[in-house]
C-alpha cells in the first residue's frame, strides 16, 4: 500500500484541509499507516497533479486562506483497484523486539524499563482508541453498529487498532514478568 491510498481513503467522507487530514492520520489512521504532515502535504500536492483529488481555496477572514481536499472519480477508481488487489502480507519491524531477542546479553533492568514504556503506550493508545470507538457508536450497542451503522470501514480499523494496542500492551507486561522471574532465580 502507498501512502496515496490511505490519504484516498482518508478523503473520502468529507473535505479535508493539509492540516484536518494530518489530524485524521494521527487519531484514524494511524492505526495501520503512519506518516508525517510534511509527507501528506507532498502526496496532497502529487494526487492533485495527478487529478486523483480536487482542491479548492476556502478564503477566511481572520486566518490565512486555507485548501480544501476531496476524492475526485478518479480518485475513487484508484481506490477500487487497489481493493482489487491481494492484499500484501504485513510484517513486524520494532526496535523493542530487537531488544528482546537479545535480552541474554543485556541488563534485564533497561530492558523492562523500555517494555513498561511501550506497555504504557499502548495502554494509552487503546484508550484513546475506545474513546473513539464509542464516539463512532454512539448510544448504538457495538453489534447493532456492525449491522446497520453508516460507515463501518473506520470503525472497523480503529477495533485493528485497539486490538493491537492492547495486545502490544499484554505482551510487553507478560516478557517484563518473565524477565523479572529469571533475575530473580
Amino acid at each position: 500500500m502507498a501512502l496515496r491510498h490511505a490519504v484516498l481513503a482518508a478523503l473520502l467522507d468529507e473535505e479535508l484541509s493539509g492540516y484536518q487530514l494530518a489530524k485524521a492520520f494521527d487519531m484514524g489512521v494511524a492505526n495501520f499507516w503512519h506518516a508525517l504532515p510534511q509527507q501528506l502535504y507532498a502526496e496532497l500536492t502529487r494526487l492533485e497533479k495527478e487529478g486523483l483529488v480536487a482542491g479548492r481555496e476556502v478564503v477566511q477572514d481572520a486566518r490565512p486562506n486555507k485548501r480544501l481536499f476531496r476524492v475526485t472519480g478518479g480518485g475513487l477508481a484508484e481506490l477500487e483497484r487497489f481493493a482489487a488487489e491481494a492484499a500484501k502480507p504485513s510484517f513486524i519491524r520494532d526496535d523493542l523486539l530487537v531488544k528482546v531477542q537479545a535480552a541474554d546479553h543485556l541488563d534485564p533492568g533497561d530492558l523492562i524499563a523500555r517494555l513498561a514504556e511501550r506497555a504504557a503506550f499502548s495502554e494509552a493508545k487503546a484508550e484513546q482508541f475506545e474513546a473513539l470507538l464509542e464516539k463512532m457508536r454512539g448510544d448504538r450497542a457495538e453489534g447493532e453498529f456492525l449491522l446497520h451503522g453508516e460507515r463501518i470501514g473506520p470503525y472497523l480499523t480503529c477495533r485493528r487498532g485497539l486490538d493491537f494496542e492492547r495486545a502490544n500492551r499484554d505482551w510487553c507486561r507478560e516478557v517484563i514478568a518473565v524477565l523479572r522471574a529469571r533475575s530473580a532465580v
